[in-house]
């Protein structure tokens, strides 16, 4: 199902630009399993671990965007988004905790190459580049666990009694998250309007793209992590 708060404007222009590598994405197996219950335990306790260390870079990117902006609205829509990922810190440790993750854990493990990758390319992308490539390599994170969510919610495959994944689901097709998420997508089309111009697309369209791909090498780390699991001696 289409959703058009994600296929209107200077964003939907990068996702669409996205072509195969967001349908990777948004349609990952390990997506897929979870709307269906399926996904290996193991697979999402790990993929749980490394979200947390992700979290951690993710408000580090955001703190530095603030840092880039001087318009007084686009800092409160910045502030408001760092905010809500300190908020949400918490809650992913109560919701790690259901799953027998303790904090101390999270912490002893290391962050998987993957987790590597793709913070450290957000990051890069704003202490070389402006606020504008900075969000942009923020946004695939932002707005496509939201797209993730809706359409999960939406398929009539997803099967939300008895799927131990329901909670997570739901999180990302919550009101308060939709809110989030609008509010950033504001921000990123300000920017684009006050800084993009055609000469910058393909330099954009380049960051957002490769933020996709790395956001399903995410996923994919979680389904490989279980599967060799289920082949140590």
């Amino acid at each position: 199902m289409s959703h058009p708060l994600f296929e209107t404007g200077f964003y939907g222009r990068l996702r669409q630009q996205a072509g195969t590598q967001w349908h990777a994405y948004v349609r990952h197996d390990f997506v897929q399993q979870l709307g269906q219950g399926t996904l290996p335990p193991a697979a999402f306790r790990h993929y749980l671990t490394q979200d947390y260390l992700f979290l951690l870079h993710f408000a580090r990117a955001w703190g530095l965007l603030i840092s880039k902006l001087s318009e007084p609205d686009a800092l409160r829509r910045a502030t408001a988004s760092l905010n809500a990922i300190i908020g949400e810190l918490p809650l992913h440790l109560a919701y790690c905790q259901q799953w027998g993750i303790s904090e101390a854990t999270m912490a002893r493990e290391p962050e998987a190459a993957e987790t590597l990758n793709y913070t450290r390319y957000v990051l890069d992308a704003g202490h070389t580049g402006d606020a504008l490539e900075l969000i942009t390599a923020l946004m695939p994170c932002v707005a496509g666990y939201a797209e993730i969510g809706l359409t999960l919610l939406d398929d009539p495959a997803t099967r939300i009694e008895g799927n131990p994944y329901a909670e997570w689901i739901e999180n990302y097709g919550d009101e308060a998250y939709l809110a989030g998420v609008g509010s950033s997508l504001i921000l990123f089309e300000t920017l684009a309007q006050q800084r993009a111009g055609e000469q910058r697309f393909d330099r954009l369209a380049e960051i957002f793209t490769t933020a996709t791909r790395l956001e399903a090498a995410f996923w994919q780390m979680g389904i490989d992590h279980a599967a060799d699991l289920r082949v140590r001696p």
